[in-house]
């Protein structure tokens, strides 16, 4: 059966327009680990940086797949406000859709699949995609996650991570 080889794009909520307690929860370490004003603001920065690397703090805002067989595949993205045509080049569809809808999309077209191709694959956009499709309550159509090694995968979803194993 066909591979399919996936990656995700996410970007964090603004900082600033998070409620005062959750403000206050996702800062309370600093103050601790902070020990000049400028250690906190630097690990501030940080926090605000990284808040797209959480699935509770994040979203997907663009999602890519390819078959590698036929070089043929799909970049959904988030086009919040604009209207944008979707359009093909080169073997890929374009298309702007809400982050539930390109869960809705890669879960329905990964039910084709047996085989998934990542890179940090099993240790970030499985398990970012797994999550926000819950927060989405969209139930996934394959275990990406069964096991760390191929050989003791689930026969209908063998995820190669090529991180995991190249390195």
């Amino acid at each position: 059966m066909a591979k399919l080889i996936f990656d995700i794009e996410t970007v964090g909520e603004d900082f600033d327009s998070l409620d005062e307690l959750t403000q206050e929860s996702l800062t309370r370490w600093l103050k601790a680990e902070a020990y000049t004003e400028e250690g906190y603001q630097a690990k501030l920065q940080d926090l605000k940086d990284g808040l797209g690397f959480s699935p509770l703090t994040g979203q997907i805002v663009a999602l890519g797949v390819l078959e590698y067989e036929t070089n043929r595949g799909a970049v959904y993205f988030q086009a919040p406000g604009e209207q944008i045509e979707e359009f093909e080049k080169d073997g890929i569809k374009f298309k702007a859709l809400s982050e539930a809808e390109m869960l809705k999309s890669f879960w329905q077209g990964a039910i084709n699949y047996n085989e998934f191709v990542t890179f940090n694959g099993r240790t970030f956009d499985a398990p970012f995609i797994i999550l926000r499709s819950a927060i989405h309550n969209i139930r996934p159509t394959k275990d990406l996650m069964s096991n760390r090694y191929v050989n003791s995968q689930k026969f209908n979803a063998l995820h190669y991570d090529l991180k995991d194993l190249l390195s």
